[in-house]
């Protein structure tokens, strides 16, 4: 098992942009999670692009010191439910139209959210993608 600072070094070399820590990815992942709870609205290609934060992190902790997967597993746990809880799981159907979707271990990759709007809603409805209509009472 590596520290922080040697696991982000090796997922750079192993083709991540930069040397992420975790509390980047986690902050990463929570801001994720808080637009797509208000109602995320940007391109499907930032979408996917923003779901590999969650990627890095499920990458590091197979790599990481115990001390620091216990220290910081209780906020992303926290923040995947927060995640299932914003959105639907169609197995990834929708999503796989844009992006291949990889293995079953990453399970974020098969939900999107359930309302939806804006250029991400528009991408999703013309893949097929059933959402919730908008509450307009």
């Amino acid at each position: 098992m590596a520290t922080e600072t040697e696991v982000g070094e090796l997922l750079h070399q192993r083709g991540w942009r930069t040397a992420f820590t975790v509390a980047e990815r986690v902050n990463a992942w929570a801001v994720l999670v808080s637009a797509i709870e208000r109602g995320y609205g940007d391109f499907i290609h930032e979408y996917t692009n923003d779901l590999y934060c969650r990627n890095w992190l499920h990458e590091a902790w197979l790599l990481l010191d115990d001390h620091i997967v216990q220290l910081w597993t209780p906020q992303i746990k926290a923040l995947d439910d927060r995640y299932k809880a914003a959105t639907i799981d169609d197995d990834g159907i929708a999503l796989d139209q844009f992006h291949r979707i990889p293995g079953p271990d990453l399970w974020w990759w098969r939900r999107h959210p359930p309302i939806l709007t804006g250029d991400l809603g528009r991408s999703l409805r013309s893949a097929g993608a059933v959402g919730a209509d908008l509450d307009t009472t």
